[in-house]
């Protein structure tokens, strides 16, 4: 078939690329949704806002969790079965693991807002802090359905050969969101909870054009009537649960952090851990969009037992990945104080805490990238298993380990070193998991 073509030519860079920029680009994008923000509220509110910002981010990574398990999962296990030439099929399960999409946002929804004002209270946080969390989740949670659509069809639109309408949705949605955080918050006056509508609605742009481009039977993916097979959903959990537990983790440890830096250093450090995880996810985002761009191409030729393919396209990949690790340090580095000074003057105390610790956390640039697309590449592969341990023991196990023994001997100092040293850890464990599966998988 015509829509397959990507999938039979040659494994080469540039066909890579052509997968792949795209998806690089929308995942940059994506995380301009946050970062806009948290533009806006630091120089338009204030950092007491900002901070507020990192302290709900828990709660929408566990938003951001369950949509990117389903959709990571769903992608391997869909597009497995379009290699194996079972289309009719591949299409049922796709409209129904969308549905499951939608009644888990909507309920997710109703028990944020309950359990909403108990969470806060229990920080001991000021009056104007916890003012700004709640305000700013409250009209967060609205969008939680068109977040899990969005997620979703952003990962199905590239499997369907649409990255470039993915990264065009994308871009609609950061310029969206730019312009109504700026026309909400400055000149509405609504203040941090316009930026939280603001977010919304950018994301909502995917959400609304997803819909109307799957419901065309022309794509490759599309909708059909939905056929319930409880295995496909517990595949789809089962290979997308190294992701879940990926945001899963990395809202335990963003709480961890606050704590620790509530006991070091007090408000001015949560606003300053926002400003580093905005530029560490900046950076992040370049992995998580190549890999997001070739796993549809690893599922594929897998599906397909090619496997000259498949070790072509892993091997280019690592090395892609090696290059850009090595970019974004440098630009990290050179660039660190402009950086910071976008969300914080250099006479606030929280410019100079965030120097330091961008400069210091930089160096986990150098393992995350081999980090994420080895845990997505199990993903891909339909190894679930394999792929949570890895994204689990980096996220959360050697996170908890060394945030809880550098504080103790570095201070301030050891929570910025948390991250490199659990990447470190974590690179050694991806490597063992590579070279242990690389005969089963032939890659």
């Amino acid at each position: 078939m015509e829509t397959q073509n990507v999938y039979l030519k040659p494994v080469t860079l540039k066909n890579i690329l052509k997968f792949a920029v795209p998806t690089i680009a929308m995942a940059v994008f994506m995380s301009f949704y946050t970062m806009v923000d948290g533009l806006f509220v630091s120089n338009l509110i204030g950092t007491n806002a900002l901070s507020a910002i990192n302290l709900t981010a828990p709660v929408i990574q566990l938003v951001t969790a369950i949509s990117t398990m389903l959709a990571t999962g769903g992608s391997a296990v869909i597009m497995r079965k379009m290699g194996e030439q079972k289309k009719e099929e591949a299409n049922e399960d796709f409209t129904f693991l969308i549905l499951v999409n939608v009644i888990v946002g909507i309920l997710m929804c109703g028990i944020g807002y309950k359990l909403m004002n108990q969470i806060f209270a229990g920080m001991n946080l000021t009056p104007d802090v916890e003012s700004y969390c709640i305000s700013y989740l409250g009209h967060y949670l609205l969008f939680t359905v068109p977040i899990l659509l969005m997620n979703n069809f952003t990962l199905y639109m590239i499997a369907s050969e649409k990255a470039t309408l993915s990264l065009i949705c994308s871009v609609a949605g950061g310029i969206l969101n730019m312009v109504l955080d700026y026309v909400f918050i400055a000149e509405f006056h609504m203040g941090i909870s316009g930026a939280a509508i603001a977010t919304g609605l950018g994301y909502s742009v995917t959400a609304v054009v997803g819909i109307v481009v799957f419901c065309q039977k022309k794509h490759l993916l599309h909708f059909k009537k939905p056929v319930f097979r409880f295995k496909v959903l517990v595949n789809a959990a089962t290979n997308g649960c190294s992701e879940m537990a990926t945001a899963l983790v990395t809202g335990i440890i963003t709480m961890m952090f606050n704590w620790t830096m509530l006991k070091y250093v007090g408000e001015d450090g949560i606003a300053a851990v926002t400003i580093i995880t905005y530029v560490l996810m900046f950076a992040s985002s370049l992995y998580t969009g190549y890999s997001y761009g070739v796993a549809p191409m690893i599922s594929f030729y897998y599906g397909e037992q090619n496997h000259e393919k498949l070790k072509k396209l892993v091997y280019t990949s690592l090395r892609v990945i090696g290059v850009i690790s090595l970019i974004t340090i440098a630009a990290s580095y050179a660039f660190t104080k402009p950086l910071v000074s976008v969300f914080a003057r250099p006479n606030n105390p929280v410019f100079d805490l965030a120097v330091t610790g961008n400069r210091i956390c930089t160096i986990a640039l150098l393992f995350i990238g081999l980090n994420i697309f080895a845990s997505g590449m199990f993903t891909a592969l339909s190894n679930g298993i394999v792929s949570a341990v890895l994204a689990f023991s980096r996220s959360f196990v050697f996170m908890l380990i060394t945030m809880m023994v550098l504080p103790v001997f570095f201070g301030v100092n050891g929570i910025w070193l948390a991250t490199p040293a659990a990447e470190l850890m974590a690179l050694g464990l991806s490597a063992f998991m590579f070279l242990k599966y690389k005969k089963r998988y032939n890659y």
